[in-house]
């Protein structure tokens, strides 16, 4: 099994484990992509915490979701069937 608590600097982050994540991600993503997601989230968390960080008028939260997102697409796609698949 993946260790799914996330620390940055022995801080918790927004989202300590699996079970934190959204409902939504919970149930689309396979565990390993919630990894992924809960990770790169954490990180874009704390990198864009100062508002002129950010583009435009985007809540920290926002931003910290496209990219967690985005990190997910970058090694995970829908299938035919709608499920989320490893790239290979």
């Amino acid at each position: 099994m993946y260790d799914t608590t996330y620390q940055v600097k022995g801080i918790n982050m927004p989202y300590n484990s699996h079970k934190d994540l959204p409902n939504s991600v919970q149930n689309a993503l396979p565990p390993k992509a919630q990894s992924i997601y809960l990770a790169a989230f954490n990180s874009a968390w704390d990198e864009y915490k100062d508002p002129e960080d950010r583009r435009g008028h985007q809540s920290r939260e926002e931003v910290a979701h496209k990219v967690a997102w985005s990190a997910v697409k970058q090694k995970y796609k829908k299938n035919d069937n709608g499920m989320w698949c490893e790239n290979i």
